[in-house]
């Protein structure tokens, strides 16, 4: 039920004709805290499926310390760290977290999945760690090396 959805914060009706919405939900980063991301995803109140669009925006909101960054998944594929399902069909709205040492760059990218029949609708935001406590400058060898 996405009225008892305690991180949503934005409800627009599509129109009096039609059974979707567009649905803003808030959601903070569990690990690197002071960062607040807001996503937008239409949700059919009807139909067994939602559409996968969707649209993401992340800020600074707090503090981002050193810390916090050590304690992420580094991975090139990042991690998962939203999930809200979209179907009952298993489809999935996922928020996924990548960090970009070389630029010093929290990404997340929010995209919809389906185990049996993947989307490719995406949508991409990023957070730079410059002038944060967590910034640290490139090393002289990786300057030096290209």
């Amino acid at each position: 039920m996405s009225g008892c959805d305690k991180s949503e914060v934005g409800d627009v009706s599509l129109g009096l004709f039609t059974t979707k919405d567009i649905k803003i939900n808030v959601l903070q980063d569990p690990v690197v805290t002071g960062v607040t991301c807001h996503v937008a995803s239409i949700e059919a109140d009807l139909d067994f499926s939602d559409p996968s669009d969707a649209s993401i925006s992340c800020r600074q909101t707090g503090p981002i310390t050193a810390n916090m960054i050590a304690q992420i998944d580094r991975s090139a594929s990042g991690e998962v760290i939203f999930r809200k399902s979209k179907s009952v069909l298993l489809k999935t709205l996922k928020t996924r977290r990548i960090f970009d040492a070389s630029s010093q760059t929290l990404m997340y990218v929010t995209y919809s999945t389906k185990e049996i029949n993947g989307s490719y609708k995406h949508s991409l935001s990023t957070v730079p760690l410059h002038n944060t406590q967590a910034w640290q400058a490139p090393s002289q060898a990786a300057e030096i090396s290209q």
